[in-house]
């Protein structure tokens, strides 16, 4: 069984960073495909980024492109959400999630994913 665990949220200003965590266990990181999901009151969850076990592809939200990058630590069995020019519409509880199955590309569709953690809030806020 798959578990993950998010942590490194918090509250932080306008054009702030903060990296996230999302911990594995239970299975080896080299064989899992990670995503990234937010989601905020009353908006449905939306995929952020995700890195694909097979290939090591990545994709990006268009609303995150070039100020968030997901990183993979297998060593660690840990991926990074780092978030960079944090902007109060990125506040949200931040999800990852994960599958064990073969894939060259990695999916933004949250009803790919087997594994979730609990989740972790964000807030961009002055």
């Amino acid at each position: 069984q798959v578990q993950l665990v998010e942590s490194g949220g918090g509250l932080v200003q306008p054009g702030g960073s903060l990296r996230l965590s999302c911990a594995a266990s239970g299975f080896t990181l080299d064989y899992l495909t990670i995503g990234w999901f937010r989601q905020a009151p009353g908006k449905e969850r939306e995929g952020v980024s995700c890195v694909s076990s097979t290939s090591g592809r990545t994709y990006y939200g268009d609303s995150v492109k070039g100020r968030f990058t997901i990183i993979r630590d297998n060593a660690k069995n840990t991926v990074y959400l780092q978030m960079t020019s944090l902007k109060s519409e990125d506040t949200a509880v931040y999800y990852c999630a994960a599958h064990r199955r073969i894939s060259y590309d990695c999916s933004r569709d949250p009803g790919s994913y087997d594994y979730w953690g609990q989740g972790i809030q964000v807030t961009v806020s002055s």
